[in-house]
């Protein structure tokens, strides 16, 4: 992928539109990333029955990634009730022209037309649900991404923390405000195939991780200082080909 490339994949604008009864709010996060792989997130909603019980592992998480919660009343008992309303949804946003694709969460085959649609207009499409998903959904996306692969990370993440934590407790050593968590999910967004990510989109990454991120609260007065300053989990690069100079981040193993 060139430079151009990478750089107008940094400004493509994606609207997140998740089914909640056909989501799990425990891998928010994660969903966040994979898509931001793809663009910048601008529109999120999420849409189910919010007097029910079952949407309650939602709330929490969803006001700390800012997301719009749509309420959609179910009139049939036992009736998934927000595939309208998203649909519709859906339809609006695509005809004001405010996005450049769109990330659907769901297992539910009933967005299959739905997604269909979208990439007929040249819009791209992406999918996230789990491995039940029907294929016709599936295949329907120019990306699918099924969650039991984002669970598996999640809990890889989790395991390096914990071990972490407990390495610098033996060692006695204070605990500070650690960068990595955040380092690390930006990271994840912005990696190209090749392993590398470019530090100008890893910064944008970091916005649309936590938009209060600022290096000098680690320290640092700049984001590639702080990077180099982590030299046992980051590796750096420099590449010059007589225009800017561009920073290249790789995490290590």
């Amino acid at each position: 992928m060139t430079d151009e490339q990478i750089k107008s994949l940094a400004r493509n604008k994606i609207a997140m539109l998740i089914d909640g009864d056909n989501a799990q709010a425990t891998l928010l996060s994660q969903m966040l990333v994979e898509t931001g792989r793809h663009g910048q997130v601008t529109v999120r909603r999420i849409y189910g029955d919010w007097t029910t019980n079952s949407m309650n592992s939602w709330k929490e998480i969803l006001n700390f990634h800012a997301f719009q919660p749509i309420q959609q009343f179910r009139y049939t008992i036992g009736k998934n009730a927000t595939d309208s309303a998203m649909i519709i949804d859906a339809m609006d946003i695509l005809h004001s022209g405010v996005v450049d694709g769109f990330c659907l969460v769901s297992s539910d085959s009933d967005y299959t037309r739905l997604a269909t649609r979208i990439r007929e207009t040249g819009i791209f499409v992406m999918g996230i649900g789990e491995k039940k998903t029907p294929k016709p959904f599936v295949n329907a996306c120019d990306v699918f991404v099924y969650t039991e692969n984002l669970a598996t990370e999640k809990k890889a993440v989790q395991q390096k923390n914990t071990n972490n934590a407990k390495v610098k407790k033996a060692k006695g050593e204070k605990e500070e405000l650690d960068p990595l968590p955040i380092l690390t999910q930006a990271f994840e967004m912005a990696v190209q195939q090749d392993g590398w990510a470019s530090l100008a989109n890893m910064g944008n990454a970091l916005y649309q991780v936590d938009p209060s991120f600022d290096p000098r609260t680690y320290g640092h007065k700049q984001l590639s200082k702080m990077i180099s300053k982590l030299s046992d989990r980051f590796e750096m690069r420099v590449q010059e080909n007589g225009g800017p100079i561009i920073f290249y981040v790789r995490m290590k193993e």
